[in-house]
């Protein structure tokens, strides 16, 4: 039983120690300095704790040391997990159109910086919209620019830093 829990507790720090690192990554992207600090602090803390029990029984007790990797793998799901409820940050939509004047007027009129620029595609003429959203807009936003062109094309990047308005 203790063996059980052990292993357990280990799973679960682990879980927490790896989402806190696949968080902190993506801050330290997008140039959050004090939140990777204080996660940077508290992930390197629970690995040390953790990692030093498991190194100190693991030839007498090797459960631990698959507990430990099971935790690692189920920690960098969850991390992306939460990185993605949380959807911190802006990205930029560049959509590719021939709906572009519609399609720009219609995300204008619900508030999305827009820029706009005519192109060649392989079939011809495009228009190449470029829309600043939240990343929590992201989905709905291209869902809507879907709707209004089905065969549009787009690409997402996320904005590490941006002009003011």
């Amino acid at each position: 039983m203790e063996i059980a829990l052990t292993c357990l507790g280990i799973v679960l720090a682990r879980i927490a120690d790896v989402a806190l690192g696949t968080v902190r990554t993506i801050f330290v992207f997008q140039g959050r300095k004090w939140s990777s600090f204080l996660l940077g602090f508290f992930e390197v803390l629970i690995w040390v704790v953790v990692v030093s029990r498991v190194i100190a029984t693991v030839p007498e007790n090797p459960w631990y040391a698959v507990a430990y990797a099971g935790g690692f793998a189920l920690g960098n799901f969850v991390g992306i997990a939460i990185e993605g409820r949380i959807a911190f940050g802006r990205q930029v939509l560049r959509i590719f159109t021939r709906e572009g004047d519609r399609m720009a007027d219609h995300f204008r009129d619900h508030g999305h910086r827009v820029t706009i620029i005519d192109g060649r595609g392989r079939d011809g003429p495009v228009q190449i919209l470029f829309v600043e959203v939240a990343r929590r807009q992201t989905l709905g936003t291209l869902k809507v620019a879907r709707e209004l062109d089905p065969r549009c094309y787009y690409v997402v990047d996320d904005i590490r830093s941006a002009s003011g308005k």
